[in-house]
């Protein structure tokens, strides 16, 4: 693993660092290139500005591992309201929620049934609900939760990662399930006996297990999800699908608020279901770091901010 992607990733669970980078006015300035703000407004406000372009949106307020049931109950319950908030809006924007914003460190029985609630409210408002993933430590519970729930509810997805040496068999054991699967590269600090440690071993399990989900895809067995940056990557599955005579609204391209956003509006032009994910809320350094661990390019453009007025 390259230093400068392991360094941002221990730095997401620096809290002493957190405070005090959080507090620097250039540092809040940085991070409005990829979170249009700290409320739901402003997420649902740039989620109003991309819907002309045809470009959809998933909305998801940062922030994980709470510390009481009454912090899980309100996560629940705000959610719930971004539902209304959509549909009376009228924005093509879906929800993404950690289960560990809902208690899953509490109670796993708490958080399936918060998770069960935000699923009845997505199926009420014409939505989905999508389940994020965290680090490999929460992978069983994680795909538990959601079997649970979408054999109960069919607009729920779950995110996989692809960096995990465990995808492929996890994919396969989801695929009876008619599974929304958005297939990402991975974003948290993993041991290599977990995690591909090369970038070139995570983009090739990537394209392979895009590859297995645009086969299930043909098949009925799944809607695959791209959620990358990487446009090679991108036109290869782009590619393969339109070999296997699959539909465009078989499979769909996510990416990230503020990052690529004219692939983003060209994709759409062409015809293609891309969402954008657009995260909001105070507890964002975490999130922050993650980003910059992804694309170190970016670090330039945190530089640059620091010295601009």
């Amino acid at each position: 693993m390259p230093i400068a992607r392991k360094a941002f990733l221990a730095a997401s669970r620096n809290k002493w660092l957190a405070e005090r980078f959080m507090r620097r006015p250039f540092a809040r300035r940085a991070v409005r290139k990829f979170m249009p703000g700290e409320e739901l407004s402003d997420a649902l406000g740039a989620a109003k500005v991309l819907a002309p372009a045809r470009i959809g949106t998933i909305v998801t307020r940062l922030g994980e591992s709470l510390t009481g049931e009454s912090q899980a109950d309100a996560v629940r319950d705000h959610y719930l309201g971004a539902f209304d908030d959509i549909q009376r809006q009228g924005l093509p924007s879906v929800v993404s929620v950690k289960p560990t914003q809902l208690g899953l460190d509490l109670s796993m029985d708490a958080c399936r049934e918060h998770l069960e609630v935000l699923a009845q409210k997505a199926v009420a408002t014409g939505s989905q609900l999508w389940i994020d993933m965290e680090d490999s430590s929460y992978v069983d519970r994680t795909l538990a939760l959601y079997r649970h729930v979408k054999s109960r509810y069919a607009p729920v997805g779950i995110a996989i990662q692809a960096y995990l040496r465990r995808t492929p068999s996890d994919i396969e054991s989801l695929l009876d399930l008619n599974p929304m699967i958005r297939l990402v590269k991975g974003a948290y600090l993993e041991p290599p006996h977990v995690a591909f440690p090369a970038k070139r071993d995570v983009d090739l399990q990537f394209v392979s297990q895009g590859e297995r989900l645009l086969e299930a895809a043909r098949d009925g067995r799944a809607l695959p999800i791209f959620g990358t940056h990487d446009m090679t990557i991108v036109r290869h599955l782009t590619g393969r699908a339109g070999t296997l005579a699959l539909p465009l609204d078989r499979f769909e391209i996510h990416m990230l608020y503020g990052i690529q956003s004219a692939d983003q509006r060209a994709l759409a032009a062409e015809g293609y279901t891309v969402r954008c994910l657009i995260s909001y809320g105070a507890q964002w350094f975490p999130w922050y770091m993650r980003r910059l661990a992804e694309r170190p390019a970016n670090v330039w453009f945190v530089v640059r901010t620091a010295f601009s007025r």
